[in-house]
């Protein structure tokens, strides 16, 4: 694979130091600049190409987070921090990793290859193979929730619905459920129509455990779900098309 060109965006002066001293010792992983923070890294991000970040997340004037959303084109990030709170975030951005302070060189490698993989499938040249056809692209099958000061990684296919709780919401699984501080609007937007459909206002529900649709009520394992009048088109479209 080429040359991996990467930004390393950190206050701390012996984060930036260790960050270029693993890189280093990686022959594929070239570091072209280091920054003290967002505003110092954006002439590089308009002059040269950047492959891969290497992004802090509290620094002065503006947050690694802030920045990555004012990017109109992202390259690969790996958030490098010393505050788990934001991985939740980070991981919504698409982030490829997450590296919570002090972390060792095997981590740091872990990281990496992760973003030369990403690169990779992002790089026709890079690739031996074939590209891959639209109906072979995999897309992300899981969502990242926050609860009870832990993080879990939900994927689709276990999750059977959604009900909302003012301002909570509860993640009903095979196994149970997980209550999360978000809402069903936020999450609407966020979830793949594909795989879930809003059929009340206080309801969303993945559309591959519905076992029955009786009146307006949907059966998913035994638990009746009402069907919202705003939302029983879009919900009988789906089930019949």
């Amino acid at each position: 694979m080429k040359m991996i060109r990467s930004l390393i965006v950190d206050d701390e002066e012996l984060a930036r130091k260790l960050l270029t001293t693993y890189a280093a010792r990686l022959p594929n992983l070239e570091v072209v600049g280091l920054c003290k923070n967002p505003l110092e890294a954006l002439p590089f991000m308009q002059r040269d190409r950047i492959d891969l970040l290497l992004l802090d997340i509290q620094m002065p004037e503006l947050t690694g987070i802030e920045f990555l959303k004012t990017l109109p084109y992202r390259p690969v990030v790996i958030f490098t921090t010393a505050y788990p709170d934001y991985a939740l975030e980070g991981f919504s951005l698409d982030a490829v990793d997450y590296l919570l302070k002090p972390f060792s060189f095997e981590r740091f490698v872990q990281g990496i290859n992760k973003a030369t993989e990403l690169l990779r499938a992002r790089r026709p040249e890079d690739r031996t193979e074939s590209p891959p056809s639209p109906s072979k692209v995999v897309h992300k099958e899981y969502i990242m929730v926050r609860s009870e000061h832990k993080i879990f990684r939900l994927k689709y296919e276990d999750i059977s619905y959604i009900q909302g709780m003012r301002e909570y919401v509860a993640f009903k699984t095979d196994t149970g459920r997980i209550l999360s501080l978000n809402s069903l609007k936020k999450l609407e937007q966020q979830l793949p129509s594909s795989h879930f459909v809003r059929a009340h206002k206080s309801y969303i529900v993945a559309l591959d455990k519905i076992d029955s649709l009786e009146g307006n009520m949907l059966l998913i394992n035994g638990h009746k779900i009402p069907i919202g009048t705003n939302y029983k088109e879009a919900v009988l479209r789906l089930l019949l098309d």
